[in-house]
Formats: C-alpha cells, structure tokens, sequence
C-alpha cells in the first residue's frame, strides 16, 4: 500500500509540473512606418486556444524592465501580452531628454497613434490572440497613449490608464471610442490639473463612453513606479497603496471585460 501511494504521488508530482505555469518572452522586431520597434510578446505556454489579450505602452523612458514585469504578471493571470516599443528600437532616453522625446508624440497625437496601432496589429497578429478580447494598459507617457489609442477607434474592448494625462486635445474624438475606460489617478498629482480632469469627464460623459476614474488619496504621478523614490514632494513617488489597489482594479476590470478565461 505504501508503495503504490508513492508510486501515485510520483504520478501527481508529474502531471502538476507538466502543468505548470512556463512564461515564455519573445523579442519581437516590428515596423511602424518605416521605423523599426522592438517589442516583447509575454505568454503561458500551458495556456491553449486563443486568449484575451493585452497591450502595454510603456512610460517616458521607452519600453523598460517596468513593463516587462507587468507583462509578466499579466501573463500569469492567464492574459496574453505584447508590451509596445512606441520610440523604436534602441531608443530608451532618460531625463531629461525622455521628457523631450514623450513631448514628441503627445504634441503629435497623429503619430502617437500610429505607433499604438503598428504595435496593436502585432498583437492581433499573434496566434494566441482572440481579436475579440484584446485591451490596453498604460503607465504615464502610456497611460496617456491608451485613452489616445481608444480615442483612435480602435476596436479595443477597453483600455486602462495608470497615473496618465487626462487632457482632451480633441473632445470630439471621444466619439470614437468604442470600448470602456479606466483612469486610475493620484489625487494628489501635480502634473494632471483640475481642468483636465473636467475635461476629460466631459469629453467621457459627452460621447456616452463607459468610463471609471478613480482617484487614490495621497498619490502623486508614477504611484505605481518602484523607481519614483517614496518622495510626494518630487511630484512623482512610487505608493504601494495605490500600487496594488490600482492593480487589482485593473484586475476586476479585465474580468467584467473579457469574463473567465
């Protein structure tokens, strides 16, 4: 009897490890235009069939070990992921010169677009795509890109902003949107002024878009970024509150969005 409960638990043992989560990434050279991008593709590769999916667009220091691990965590909630290059390859600024760069696509929507969308079509391109469950989160510079994105018309089920800029360059555009919108927003932000949060409420409410904002007390710009420094003073600090509440948000979110997985 001893024997074959071993023999039983070896047998478990197995199928449990061939089961097992494997996350694979996958860097993958696209263009934009004539501009070559380098993205990474991040999937479970126990998962099967077509899965809904996610795109990420990175902050103002270009696509960063940040998104990655959020493509990750991403991946191992089940979600197939493809976190976007919007500068192009090799293109990773630090401040201040990321700031004149991030300056180069919200002054140029037209262009911020394109980018979003040469990366979107990878993704729905990817066999483990299902078109029909494909949303997009941003941080920062991205989290301004995501609401543009949906702004865009892209068919895109819903997007997810994180501490992102809220202004309406074009409020008619928001009749474009065909998904639902998240905006997760530190109250005390100095980099998002009141008067473009009623705008973009409006712009919301005007065009009849399913939207949320949710504020986080306490929260400056890049609450969810490790690397912020935990000094509101600076206008920008990492909020482990707002970090995880923001992300389990998000969570919730996706599962009214795309239902089980």
């Amino acid at each position: 009897m001893k024997t074959q409960r071993a023999l039983l638990f070896t047998v478990l043992l197995a199928v449990s490890g061939s089961l097992r989560a494997e996350i694979k990434e996958t860097t993958v050279e696209y263009k934009s235009g004539d501009v070559v991008c380098e993205g990474l593709h991040v999937v479970d590769t126990a998962k099967t069939g077509k899965l809904p999916s996610v795109l990420i667009i990175h902050q103002w220091t270009g696509l960063s070990e940040n998104e990655k691990m959020r493509a990750r965590m991403l991946a191992e909630l089940g979600y197939n992921v493809f976190a976007a290059d919007i500068y192009g390859k090799g293109v990773r600024p630090q401040p201040p010169e990321a700031g004149k760069e991030a300056g180069k696509y919200k002054t140029d929507r037209k262009l911020y677009r394109e980018r979003m969308l040469s990366a979107l079509e990878v993704l729905n391109k990817n066999p483990h795509t299902d078109a029909a469950k494909v949303a997009a989160i941003g941080y920062c510079f991205g989290g301004t890109g995501v609401i543009e994105l949906a702004r865009s018309g892209a068919l895109v089920k819903g997007v997810v902003s994180f501490h992102g800029g809220l202004d309406s360059p074009n409020p008619t555009d928001g009749k474009n949107i065909k998904g639902k919108v998240l905006a997760l927003h530190g109250a005390d932000d100095p980099f998002v002024p009141a008067k473009d949060i009623a705008a973009f409420e409006k712009e919301m409410q005007d065009a009849k878009v399913d939207y949320k904002l949710v504020s986080y007390p306490g929260a400056v710009h890049a609450f969810t970024q490790k690397a912020a420094g935990n000094d509101n003073s600076k206008g920008a600090a990492y909020n482990e509150a707002a970090d995880k509440a923001s992300w389990e948000e998000m969570k919730q979110f996706f599962e009214r969005l795309f239902g089980s997985k």
